[in-house]
C-alpha cells in the first residue's frame, strides 16, 4: 500500500471499499439514524456552535475530549458495526470508537488541525470513511509546510498512522462549489 505521505508518517488511501448504490444506502441509513448534534468548542474562551454536526460511539461509554468540550460514546449502531468491521478488516487494525462528522454542504470544513488528543492511542490509526459528496482532504506538515491533497470518493477508506499526528496538520477546505452533504466516520482507538 503507497503512503500518500513524503515522510513523518504514514497515510494510506484505500479508494472505494464499496459500489456507489452501496455507499448510497449506508449514506442515507446514516443521515436518519445517528443521533447527530452540533459540535461544541470553547476558542479563546468563547462558546462556539458549528453548522457542522457530529456524534461519538464506541465500545463503552468513553468520554473523548477535544476542543475543550467532552462528549460521551452512545452505543454502537448494527450499521456502524458493518462498517467498523469492514475498516478493520481492510487495514487489520482494530477500533474502538468513532467519531462522526456530517457536513451538510461545501460551505462547511474543517481548519488545520492533528488528532493528537490525551485521550488517544499514540500513534494509533485512525480510519476514515467517506460518504456522500466527494471532497478535497489536505495535509500539510508542521515544520516543512510541504503539502499533500486527495479527493475522497462517495464509499472510500483512508488511514493515517504512525507519527501522521504528530507531524503533519490536516483539513477539510470549504468549497462554495459543492452544494450536497458528506458524512465521514473517523474510527479511533481510545486508550483505556
Amino acid at each position: 500500500m503507497k503512503n500518500l505521505l513524503p515522510k513523518d508518517g504514514i497515510v494510506n488511501y484505500y479508494g472505494k471499499l464499496m459500489t456507489n448504490k452501496e455507499a448510497n444506502d449506508y449514506f442515507e441509513c446514516l443521515i436518519n439514524t445517528i443521533d447527530w448534534k452540533n459540535d461544541q468548542a470553547i476558542i479563546y474562551g468563547k462558546l462556539i456552535i458549528t453548522k457542522r454536526k457530529v456524534a461519538w460511539y464506541g465500545d463503552k461509554d468513553f468520554e473523548y475530549t477535544y476542543s475543550n468540550t467532552t462528549k460521551r460514546a452512545l452505543p454502537w449502531t448494527t450499521e456502524l458495526l458493518e462498517l467498523k468491521s469492514m475498516a478493520e478488516e481492510r487495514t487489520s487494525e482494530k477500533f474502538n470508537s468513532c467519531l462522526l462528522n456530517l457536513y451538510h454542504n461545501g460551505n462547511e470544513g474543517m481548519a488545520w488541525h492533528s488528532d493528537a488528543e490525551k485521550d488517544l492511542k499514540k500513534n494509533g490509526a485512525i480510519g476514515s470513511l467517506s460518504f456522500g459528496a466527494e471532497r478535497k482532504f489536505a495535509f500539510k506538515h508542521k515544520i516543512t509546510k510541504e503539502s499533500v491533497s486527495l479527493i475522497l470518493e462517495n464509499g472510500s477508506l483512508l488511514v493515517m498512522k504512525d507519527t501522521t499526528q504528530t507531524n503533519w496538520l490536516h483539513r477539510l477546505p470549504p468549497t462554495k462549489l459543492i452544494t450536497k452533504a458528506r458524512v465521514n466516520l473517523t474510527f479511533r482507538t481510545i486508550d483505556l
